[in-house]
């Protein structure tokens, strides 16, 4: 993990020592180094007060799944406490800090009382968490007991509701698709391999193709996903329509503000498009990552 320690120049010789405890990289405080960090590095140590830490970040902020975290270190070097991203890297760059003898400071619910999370989970499986939303129902159900944990063989297809978390292998691309109805599971295979090839992208790169819930009932791109032994994810309207497409699209006919491109974005871990959506016969396909 890429981290990104920030002094205020007072509290330089604290901050290189800790840059060196994380193998970080020292930076200054300016109006401008909380944003060239945020695009830059995936966790940022913050030696200041809590206030200019926060009110540095927060006009930054997009989503827990894209911040980096971000853990205060006080000024006197007692306390680490992620203000940002606990179960995202914060937490555990807290904990290392305390080989240094600063006291972290947990205030995930989770962690505070010695129950699992889903991005735990996901981190020691070296998984991550392809419907993020469900994460606050399961965190919250682990608070109350155990959430039982189901190992799916591949190939194979999920189906899952909101209160449940899906883990993936960490592959980088996630592939959105869009198909007429009627669409074979042939004329699929062929559309994913074109696009893929036109990319570079092996399958084995691929870590789930992603739709709307509306082709549940259309065996055809079922079938063409299970062929090329893929994981096909079905995505609710609301994640849809909450995710921006950067080109027009006729899904707003079925209420949709797109398919191929938001499903490719809206489970992708950067949150990009590397391919917008091209058209291959009767499929529309777009790559994210």
């Amino acid at each position: 993990m890429k981290i990104a320690v920030i002094t205020l120049p007072r509290f330089k010789t604290a901050g290189e020592e800790i840059a060196e405890a994380v193998a970080g990289d020292l930076l200054m405080y300016d109006d401008k180094v909380f944003e060239r960090a945020f695009s830059e590095y995936k966790a940022i140590i913050a030696v200041m007060s809590a206030g200019i830490a926060v009110r540095s970040a927060a006009p930054l902020l997009q989503d827990k799944w894209h911040d980096p975290a971000v853990i205060v270190v006080s000024p006197d070097c007692r306390y680490a406490i992620p203000v940002l991203g606990g179960h995202h890297g914060g937490n555990e760059i807290a904990k290392r800090l305390s080989a240094r003898g600063i006291v972290p400071v947990i205030t995930t619910a989770t962690e505070v009382h010695g129950r699992p999370s889903v991005e735990g989970i996901a981190d020691e499986a070296g998984c991550r968490v392809i419907n993020r939303p469900s994460t606050r129902r399961v965190n919250a159900a682990f608070l109350d007991g155990e959430v039982p944990v189901y190992e799916i063989p591949e190939p194979g297809i999920v189906v899952a509701g909101p209160g449940v978390s899906v883990l993936i292998q960490e592959r980088p691309y996630m592939v959105g698709i869009g198909a007429r109805r009627g669409i074979t599971a042939a004329e699929v295979i062929d559309a994913i391999r074109s696009a893929l090839s036109s990319e570079g992208i092996s399958q084995e790169e691929v870590g789930a193709y992603v739709t709307t819930e509306k082709k549940r009932g259309d065996p055809g791109l079922a079938e063409g996903i299970a062929g090329i032994g893929g994981v096909l994810i079905y995505l609710n309207d609301e994640t849809i329509n909450r995710t921006e497409t950067p080109s027009p699209s006729r899904a707003g006919l079925i209420g949709l503000s797109g398919v191929a491109e938001p499903c490719a974005v809206a489970l992708a871990e950067v949150g990009r498009l590397v391919m917008k959506k091209k058209t291959y016969g009767r499929v529309t396909i777009a790559i994210g990552r």
